[in-house]
């Protein structure tokens, strides 16, 4: 028995979600027992990149959050209504719910998760910060043993990648803004983006999840990055730093060892930061996301990645339908294992039982350095490029860079070849006269 998917939205991230889904290829088994059942679209004459049967595609939205088939509804409309409706109804009607909504979570999120714990079904959104970088999970699960601290990221890729460029280039907020909106990474209304909305959506909803107690949006600190100017940029690269829009949430230090939700005073705020140039943040330019959390015992980790997008954001989406689908399974599946055991959840146990091929490192195409010591003889670094040519060795650079004990030293470097080839040049090499020694052979990436 398959899981019958409900998805409401056909943009973007919609139909990221679809192209995954129709084509569980190489990914985890258990995308295959994933149907996507009805789509909900605003339009049916819109023109879709993706193929889909018009019998499963409605604009009735209602009739996909109450049919009692569909397991799980995906809502990826984005905005606050009717988006909030659906999942409130989705959940009454006893569906688990998938979504990638940032701010109908950050402004609703106790009435959907009270809701949901009251009718006894999963509400997940991965996909809602950090598109396709997973850390809603890691803060449920895997870090759930800290103690944690801090949480510190650079969660909108609009304002960074203006920002970016400021720094690179010298230009001033507006014309890079402006640059931006052409290019298509900023909104033609970039107000959520540049005021720093967004991030304080997101902060909201990675706060409540590190320290345990949920977050009243209005009390998060916002500021933007209208202000930041070409001069600022310009002293703080002087100074060692460099300026992100930083979104922070942070547990002040309590008198008390054993600090509850209740005794825990936070700080949450969204603001342009000096950020210096050594730290993990500061190298995180562009549209990419990236954030570091702190905790006690395991220090400091760092996610990084594509912070939206069709592809990272479907992925976080289509991870959480998984997950959902393998509580289901064992749920329906009690005693179904062939020794008469119950069901394990698929995605913690073993799925895989055959063993992977191996390619051979001589199949290995990569570029390669490497540090020749030579006797001074004239001509040796044509011999040296004619022996890579005649086994298809193509040479990026080739540098002699002086004498050493009486040996000049060469320094090559290859574009991308094959390493059987490399390798049966280099035992060519070797015995060369006029090679002394082959000191050091290093790929490179």
């Amino acid at each position: 028995m398959g899981f019958k998917i409900g998805l409401l939205g056909l943009g973007t991230v919609g139909t990221g979600t679809v192209q995954i889904l129709l084509n569980p290829s190489q990914r985890h088994p258990l995308v295959q027992e994933l149907e996507l059942y009805r789509v909900g679209v605003r339009s049916l004459e819109k023109s879709r990149a993706v193929d889909l049967p018009p019998s499963i595609i409605t604009t009735d939205l209602d009739a996909i959050v109450t049919d009692p088939d569909i397991d799980i509804v995906v809502e990826v409309m984005g905005g606050l209504e009717p988006a909030r409706s659906l999942i409130l109804k989705a959940i009454a009607h006893g569906k688990h719910v998938v979504t990638a909504n940032k701010a109908a979570i950050a402004r609703y999120g106790a009435e959907i998760f009270t809701a949901a714990e009251k009718a006894g079904v999963y509400v997940l959104l991965e996909a809602a910060v950090g598109g396709g970088i997973p850390v809603i999970e890691p803060l449920k699960q895997s870090l759930c043993a800290n103690r944690l601290h801090t949480v510190t990221g650079i969660i909108n890729g609009t304002t960074n990648y203006i920002l970016s460029r400021m720094q690179t280039e010298g230009g001033d907020f507006a014309s890079i803004l402006a640059d931006a909106q052409r290019l298509g990474y900023a909104e033609a209304d970039p107000t959520a983006d540049v005021d720093g909305l967004d991030a304080a959506d997101k902060i909201a909803i990675l706060a409540s999840l590190a320290f345990g107690g949920r977050i009243k949006l209005p009390d998060v600190h916002c500021e933007g990055i209208r202000q930041v100017s070409a001069a600022d940029i310009a002293y703080a690269e002087k100074l060692g730093f460099v300026i992100k829009l930083l979104a922070v949430a942070k547990r002040e230090d309590l008198t008390t060892e054993t600090p509850t939700t209740e005794t825990a005073t936070l700080q949450v705020r969204v603001h342009p930061t000096l950020v210096h140039t050594s730290h993990p943040l500061a190298s995180v330019s562009g549209v990419y996301n990236a954030i570091v959390i702190e905790g006690e015992p395991i220090g400091q980790v760092m996610f990084f990645g594509p912070g939206a997008g069709a592809g990272p954001t479907a992925s976080a989406v289509v991870a959480d339908i998984l997950n959902i689908a393998a509580i289901l399974k064992v749920e329906r599946g009690t005693t179904t294992r062939s020794n008469g055991l119950p069901l394990l959840d698929p995605l913690l146990a073993c799925s895989h039982q055959d063993y992977c091929t191996i390619a051979p490192m001589a199949d290995l195409v990569t570029r390669f350095y490497v540090r020749f010591l030579t006797k001074d003889f004239p001509g040796v670094i044509g011999k040296l490029g004619t022996c890579f040519g005649n086994h298809n060795v193509s040479l990026e650079s080739i540098v002699q860079t002086g004498l050493r004990d009486d040996l000049a030293e060469i320094v090559v470097v290859t574009h991308h070849v094959r390493e059987g080839n490399f390798r049966t040049a280099l035992d060519e090499i070797r015995v060369m006269e006029a090679v002394s020694s082959i000191a050091s052979t290093l790929r490179v990436l």
